[in-house]
């Protein structure tokens, strides 16, 4: 393996700038504190690790934000996980940005998918097509997809009773 293509402090630069992004993305994926502490260390070891450098700020987020969500992904996917019990850390998440907590806990309960298009929308204040391309998928379908999450996610809140007065 060769040298990072960054100096320390450029390493601590991309840190202290993406870190809340890298790891409110990586919550709202695993649903565990822990898991997304390991996982967004992970994503930023793996900064360290890059021999190439990003072409701009953009590239940058991108990149974090492809390489969180296949870290995520393969934790889910590790056989360990599998084995262990549920955790009950949901109700210890930390958020930063929502002020409504009910709200949050019902985004937390949409499937990951739905989970990773509203964040990345609604809270990171990307278009769907800037998300289709960074997750490399059809605009359309990451569309289709935002209007199931939306869906999903008002009949939890009419469910609940969230808005009626």
């Amino acid at each position: 393996m060769a040298g990072s293509a960054y100096s320390p402090e450029e390493i601590e630069t991309i840190y202290r700038r993406n870190f809340t992004l890298v790891y409110q993305l990586c919550l709202v994926l695993m649903r565990s504190v822990p898991d997304a502490e390991d996982a967004a260390q992970t994503v930023f070891r793996r900064v360290m690790e890059r021999e190439q450098p990003f072409c701009d700020l953009e590239h940058e987020r991108a990149w974090l934000i492809v390489t969180a969500r296949n870290e995520c992904r393969d934790q889910l996917k590790h056989w360990w996980r599998a084995r262990r019990g549920d955790a009950s850390a949901l109700d210890s998440l930390t958020w930063e940005q929502p002020g409504d907590s009910f709200v949050w806990e019902q985004v937390a309960a949409l499937p990951g998918k739905h989970r990773l298009v509203l964040f990345l929308h609604y809270y990171e204040g990307y278009t769907t097509d800037e998300i289709a391309r960074m997750l490399g998928e059809n605009p359309s379908t990451l569309r289709s997809r935002l209007v199931q999450a939306r869906r999903k996610l008002k009949l939890r809140l009419e469910a609940e009773g969230y808005g009626n007065t």
